[in-house]
């Protein structure tokens, strides 16, 4: 199973990007998401940025993720 997280874009070097989830910095590709901006939020999957989102629709996804990292720590 993958899986895809948002990321917001904090800065553009070429075609590659400073990203930040979490607290934690990483630089991905935007080889496949040309038209990405700062500001922007990015679906990442094994460090390229695949799609981008809206503000609203990435929130409410972090949202979910925080959501559902409580739970599983509440369970264990």
């Amino acid at each position: 199973m993958c899986l895809a997280i948002p990321v917001l874009i904090k800065s553009i070097e070429d075609s590659e990007a400073e990203v930040e989830i979490g607290g934690i910095a990483r630089r991905i590709s935007l080889e496949l998401t040309p038209e990405a901006r700062v500001g922007d939020y990015a679906i990442v999957h094994t460090g390229y940025a695949i799609n981008i989102l809206d503000q609203e629709e990435a929130r409410e996804t972090l949202r979910l993720f925080e959501e559902i990292a409580a739970a599983a720590k509440e369970e264990s």
